[in-house]
Formats: C-alpha cells, structure tokens, sequence
C-alpha cells in the first residue's frame, strides 16, 4: 500500500526549531482559581514594606478585597462606611483582611505606600494590610476583575468564596440596607464549620486597572 504524505511539511530549518519549541518550551498556561481548590500563590509587600504570602496567613481565615479608592462602586461601600464596618466585624473575629491595590503607575487607583496609608486613616478603614500589587500579577494570579472584588480563603489555604461584596451591583448607598452581603454570608458559614452555601457570585464593580 502507498504510505499517505503528510499535510504539510517544514522544509526551513529555524521554521522546525520554533514550531517544536512552541510544543516543548511553551510556558503553561495559568489556571483560573476555582472555590475548593487552594487558593493562588502570591508575594506581595504592604504600605509598610512586609511581604504577604500564603505560608504567612496559614491556619487564618482570610479576606481579599481588591479596590481602587477613585472607582465610584468602591466609594459607595466606603462613603457610607460599610466597608470599615465589614472590616472591623471581620477582623474582631480573628479574619485577615488585605485590601489589595492592583492599579498600574499612571492607572486610576495607583497610590504610594504614604497615600495608601493616608487614604486608610482618613477614611477609618481597618484592613489588617494594604498589600501594593502595582505590577497586577496578584490580580492577574486570581483573575480579579473589578474593585471591588472579593475572596475568602479558608484556614486551610483554600479558597472558599470569590465574588461581589453583595447582591445590588449600583453606585447608590441607598441599596445597602436591602442588599445580601456575600462576605459576612461567606465568614458565618465558615464559622459555623459549613461549607459556603453560596461560593461564587458576579463581581461588580469598575474593572482593576492594570
């Protein structure tokens, strides 16, 4: 029987080089986070200069809150003061609360470790960190998409919950009293030793400015 010829071939040398190099030497592509499943690394320095990583809040439960202090959709939480008492109900109960900047240097939402620091003193706010991620490979590493942008890691690394802060995605502080906040939902049951009832719900919000 005649052998069948291929589709095609590469005949230029340098052509082959990169065409197995694209199947060998190709970086993977990076994985989505996904509730249930440990949460992404990251290293990332606060206002003060610490770095913050995973092995650094093991055994805690842990609140990311990604925000840009210009974006409407964060005032709202922050002008009426929402946000600083989720902070503080979180944090008095022993959560870790990092509120992480992914704003690039010229982006809305970039600030400097004194104006972050600024911005959380004027404002009352009472996150456990202010973590600088002006490179966005935290954002990028779990998919954070507007500010704000809420996570919950369990005490044992996996993330529990990715989301909204609540279930009324406007700019009015009118709607807060009405609303279902999804991370104080996502801590009790935590608390309570159950699996979050409601692990992902639609972020809202401005998009993160990388």
């Amino acid at each position: 029987m005649r052998a069948s010829r291929p589709l095609f071939t590469i005949k230029t040398p340098w052509l082959a080089a990169l065409a197995l190099a694209a199947v060998l030497g190709a970086p993977a592509v990076s994985a989505k986070p996904e509730v249930g499943q440990p949460a992404p690394a990251f290293s990332v320095t606060d206002t003060t200069g610490k770095t913050w990583d995973l092995p650094a809040v093991a055994g805690k439960t842990v609140v990311l809150e990604w925000t840009n202090h210009d974006c409407p959709y964060v005032r709202k939480h922050y002008d009426s003061g929402n946000m600083q008492a989720l902070q503080k109900e979180a944090t008095g109960q022993g959560v870790l609360w990092l509120s992480v900047i992914s704003s690039a240097p010229g982006k809305q939402g970039n600030v400097s470790p004194a104006e972050a620091d600024g911005l959380t003193k004027t404002r009352d706010a009472a996150p456990t960190a202010v973590l600088l991620d002006p490179a966005g490979t935290m954002g990028q590493a779990y998919g954070a998409q507007t500010t704000p942008h809420m996570y919950v890691i369990d005490g044992s690394g996996t993330l529990a919950y990715m989301g909204g802060i609540d279930d009324r995605p406007t700019t009015s502080k009118a709607d807060i009293p009405g609303a279902k906040n999804q991370v104080r939902t996502a801590l009790a049951d935590l608390a309570a030793g159950k699996p979050v009832a409601t692990a992902v719900t639609r972020p809202y919000g401005c998009s993160v400015k990388y």
